[in-house]
Order: structure tokens, then C-alpha cells, then sequence
């Protein structure tokens, strides 16, 4: 495992969403229309996430990204269309060749290195998906915050290969990926959020495959993903976007962490 490069919470004031409290999220694959430009967000980790994403993609960049040869042309879409998102968003300056957060940071434009370019910028991590005409393989990444994989052992991987250590994840459940991939259309992304307990709060956390993550007894922090998938026009590839929330468990209350220790086990 890569060493942590966090050595203090990084934490949301709350959860914009508890969705083992939903029964339209509560069970797998839960996925939900995105509305509006709501692909990509910013919330109130934004400035200290953006710090530890820059330490990582500066010293571990070999780490946290991958691009295949087949994926620079949709990884050099997704970086078009994220900037075109950004020069809507509140707090950032777009220009010709940087780009000014909204923690006041000035980020290089490169469109050479698209991912890593991205990686700073958004909170989101970025995964490409491309059909190899069965199934949506892995074929590019910017991910500074895993939950327990690492991105050298998934690329180029498909979805099943990826998803072999998790049990639920059979060949049906496959099948009926590859369709909602499938079916993805440009103009309506889709969502999902999934939900764990952790004792600790570190964000970065690879994980090779038997490689596990020692269960919590306390149950002192919530971590949830909200996971957005985006169909790209022009390449068809999927955007497989990932907005990682820590919380402390003292905002929920007693019920609703009552509740997600059983969702969970």
C-alpha cells in the first residue's frame, strides 16, 4: 500500500445525501438521472482536497494516473468538455493557458496531459471506460482517492475482471452493466452513491486485490462516493466520474448511523 500522504482530516460538513436511507439507492446499482450540469461538483472540502490532490499527482503521479494509447482521444474530450464546464462554474477563471481555482490556486493548462490537468482542478476523480464491443474496459484515470483498488492492477481490465473481488458482482450483474453502459446517452449522465464506515478518515487508500482493508469497530467516519457515469459524443467512451464525501458520523444521527451499520453488514 502507497504511503499516506494525509495526515489530518479532510472532511465535508455533512452528506448532501444518505442513500441507504432511500429505497431507490439503498440496493445495487441504485442509479438515478443527474440533473442539469450536476456531473461535476464543488463543496466545502474543496480547498483542502485540491491541496492533497496536488501533493499526490506532484509526487506520485505513476500512482494516481494512467492513460492508454486508445483513450487519448477521449481523455482529450473529457478535457474540453470539463473546461467548458468550468467557465460556468462559480470561483473559477478560465484562461488561454492557466486556470484559477476557486481556493485561489493557479493551475497550468496543459492539454498534453489532460488527467493530470484535470486532477487539479476538480475534486472528482476521472475514470475512461471504452467498449472493447463486449465489455467497457479501463483504458485511462486520474484517481488520487481510491476505497481499497489500485489503478496499475484495474487498467485495461473490463468490468468483470475489475469487479472480480466483489461477490455480488456475478456474471448477471455484469450483463446488466454492460446494458446501462450501453444505454447511456450524452445528454442524461446518470448517478449512484455507495456508503461504507471507516475508523480513519485518510483518502487515498490503493489497495491491491487480497489486500484487505481492516473493518471498522468504531465507526467513527462515513465514506460515501458519488459516482457519475457520462456518455462522451464524440468518442463514445463512458466518464465514470467519482466525488469522494468523509463525514464525521456525529452528522447523522443515532438512527440514520444505526441504519448504515446494517445496510453495510
Amino acid at each position: 500500500m502507497v504511503t499516506p500522504m494525509q495526515d489530518a482530516p479532510i472532511l465535508q460538513d455533512r452528506l448532501p445525501f444518505l442513500p441507504w436511507m432511500d429505497p431507490r439507492t439503498r440496493r445495487l446499482p441504485g442509479i438515478l438521472p443527474v440533473e442539469g450540469r450536476d456531473w461535476l461538483r464543488t463543496d466545502t472540502a474543496y480547498a483542502p482536497q485540491m491541496a492533497l490532490r496536488d501533493r499526490l499527482i506532484a509526487g506520485q503521479a505513476d500512482v494516481v494516473h494512467a492513460l492508454l494509447p486508445e483513450a487519448s482521444p477521449a481523455a482529450d474530450e473529457l478535457y474540453a468538455a470539463t473546461l467548458d464546464w468550468l467557465r460556468q462554474a462559480p470561483g473559477f477563471a478560465i484562461a488561454t493557458q492557466s486556470a484559477r481555482r476557486p481556493d485561489g490556486v493557479e493551475v497550468p493548462l496543459d492539454p498534453a496531459r489532460p488527467l493530470l490537468t484535470l486532477g487539479r482542478l476538480v475534486q472528482e476523480d476521472l475514470c475512461l471506460m471504452q467498449s472493447d464491443g463486449g465489455e467497457y474496459r479501463l483504458t485511462g484515470a486520474i484517481l488520487c482517492f481510491p476505497a481499497s483498488w489500485s489503478l496499475a492492477q484495474k487498467l485495461g481490465r473490463p468490468m468483470t475482471g475489475i469487479h472480480d473481488p466483489v461477490d455480488v458482482y456475478d456474471a448477471d450483474m455484469g450483463r446488466r452493466v454492460n446494458r446501462l453502459f450501453d444505454a447511456i446517452r450524452p445528454e442524461q449522465p446518470l448517478w449512484r452513491m455507495n456508503y461504507l464506515t471507516y475508523d480513519d478518515f485518510v483518502l487515498h487508500q490503493p489497495r491491491i486485490e487480497g489486500e484487505k482493508r481492516l473493518q471498522p469497530t468504531d465507526h467513527v467516519y462515513i465514506r460515501c462516493e458519488r459516482q457519475c457515469l457520462l456518455r462522451l459524443p464524440a468518442t463514445r467512451a463512458v466518464v465514470f466520474t467519482i466525488h469522494t464525501y468523509v463525514v464525521d458520523a456525529g452528522t447523522v444521527t443515532a438512527a440514520e448511523l444505526a441504519a448504515l451499520r446494517d445496510a453495510v453488514h
